[in-house]
């Protein structure tokens, strides 16, 4: 059986949004702030262990902001992949302070980027969200996220970072997701093709017997 994974959205609400000139009259808009907090019950009623959040902001660090591709997306997304069509930043550090783990991101030149810009521009109050996979162990009456964490993305740009997580569960969290081939798909997809993959294989051996039977007629 397929090893199922929840998707996980954790809003933070005190993020810092900056806007920094430049010589030139243009514009750096940034995101700085706490990300993730690790050790700690959130709002969701969900623990992080540090070494589990150590190890996975590791990786991150490593396979997506080193290599420029630790992207975020404006929105709330109901998927663990990140969309490009709809990416508004870039992530550009995230570092251990103690519990928490310290991010920025830049603003990029994007059309979801602009709406950003232009949010910000305005004097709108936005927060980031972290997006993950994983499974959970239920302790002490929280739920504790086990070592099989993926962070998706560090940070995505919400504008209701303390709105209930109705929408966000209701949407995002009731669904189940599976490692399908190195990449996640929903749990329900990756069992419809497991059963295609199945039918076709019995289709393919029915025909394989016909075409022997036949062979077997000409001898």
């Amino acid at each position: 059986m397929a090893h199922v994974l929840k998707l996980f959205s954790e809003p933070v609400e005190d993020a810092e949004l900056l806007i920094e000139s430049k010589e030139d009259g243009s514009k750096n808009y940034k995101i700085r702030g706490i990300f993730m907090q690790a050790d700690v019950k959130n709002r969701n009623g969900r623990v992080y262990p540090l070494d589990i959040l150590r190890k996975e902001v590791t990786k991150y660090n490593k396979n997506f902001i080193q290599q420029n591709r630790a992207f975020g997306e404006l929105g709330h997304p109901d998927g663990p992949t990140v969309n490009l069509e709809r990416v508004s930043h870039m992530i550009t550090s995230l570092t251990p302070d103690g519990k928490n783990f310290i991010g920025e991101a830049k603003i990029m030149e994007t059309p979801m980027g602009k709406i950003v810009k232009n949010l910000m521009d305005e004097g709108a109050k936005l927060g980031v969200s972290s997006r993950g996979m994983g499974s959970l162990n239920q302790k002490n009456g929280a739920s504790y996220v086990r070592d099989d964490f993926y962070l998706a993305t560090a940070a995505d740009i919400v504008a209701d970072p303390s709105a209930p997580n109705a929408f966000v569960e209701g949407i995002m969290e009731g669904k189940e997701w599976v490692w399908n081939n190195g990449s996640l798909v929903e749990a329900h997809v990756a069992d419809l093709k497991k059963k295609f993959d199945v039918k076709k294989r019995r289709n393919e051996a029915n025909i394989r017997a016909l075409e022997f039977a036949k062979f077997l007629k000409m001898l």
